[in-house]
């Protein structure tokens, strides 16, 4: 008998009784849990939640979970999601003249890695820039960005996030600031990697100032992007030990590969419904 496979994400106002009733109600409709996890954040009060389950199609009634989730969502006043496991989300990757990251999820993608579907890459830079990569065919969107009309280049990608059913937007290294109407409608589905361990070190040429303040460490950041410049939520964060011998040239390298792995782990959390807004922060439940 074939089976079909669904994450359940909520977080809600804690009190008792939250897992009994979700169990209870997976369990009425034919779900097995295969995996379970829970966080009461006590800063706050707050439950969050994450259970993948397995449902047989003889009792695959998805009207029925649903409505029997509204009802509980109502209850103790939840935010929740219910998606089929085997539904690829529709990612689209932006870039600019450093490819590093952009090339790593391209690679994680083909090999199976990273279980998404790419809508297209958008960079600022023509496609010439990246004959290195095998882009494939992957649609490829050169959109520079005019100096003086920035404008008309955001129109013109948010039309294509539109028409392509993007679901998340990946800034693979996309070095242009996001105007704040246009974060606004990317709100919790908009990652970026910031080559710095932040909040330290924002901005630009965050490892040439790290090294004239003689850091021993160095490292990147994974965050949504929100209106306050590099102050979103961080989802994954990774630093590697450096020293005195190490130039700027040599932290930048280093910090490449910081940047590819902590940048692939963000999207694989993302794309595995690992990760729950709490505020100004995360829940990210371990791979």
């Amino acid at each position: 008998m074939s089976h079909s496979q669904y994450v359940l994400t909520l977080s809600c106002p804690d009190r008792p009784g939250i897992v009994n009733a979700v169990t209870g109600h997976l369990f009425e409709n034919g779900g097995n849990i295969l995996e379970s996890q829970q966080y009461n954040d006590l800063e706050t009060d707050r439950f969050f939640m994450r259970t993948v389950f397995a449902q047989s199609e003889a009792n695959a009634s998805p009207n029925g979970l649903f409505s029997g989730m509204e009802t509980l969502a109502q209850r103790f006043d939840m935010h929740w999601t219910l998606r089929d496991r085997s539904q690829r989300r529709r990612v689209m990757l932006l870039a600019s003249k450093f490819d590093h990251c952009l090339a790593d999820l391209l690679y994680r993608w083909r090999i199976g890695e990273l279980q998404m579907d790419i809508t297209g890459i958008v960079a600022n830079h023509p496609r010439e820039t990246y004959r290195h990569i095998d882009l494939g065919d992957v649609p490829f969107h050169h959109l520079p960005v005019a100096k003086h009309d920035k404008a008309a280049q955001e129109a013109q990608l948010l039309a294509l996030i539109e028409q392509t059913g993007t679901e998340l937007v990946v800034l693979a290294r996309y070095m242009q600031v996001l105007s704040a109407p246009l974060v606004e409608r990317l709100a919790g589905r908009c990652i970026n990697i910031h080559h710095s361990f932040l909040p330290g070190f924002k901005g630009a040429r965050p490892y040439h100032h790290a090294h004239a303040r003689g850091v021993k460490l160095i490292g990147a950041t994974a965050h949504f992007v929100t209106a306050d410049l590099d102050e979103g939520p961080i989802i994954e964060q990774d630093t590697q030990r450096v020293s005195h011998h190490d130039t700027p040239a040599d932290l930048i390298r280093i910090g490449r590969d910081i940047e590819r792995r902590v940048l692939a782990q963000a999207l694989r959390c993302y794309l595995d419904d690992r990760i729950l807004l709490n505020g100004q922060r995360t829940v990210v439940f371990a791979v």
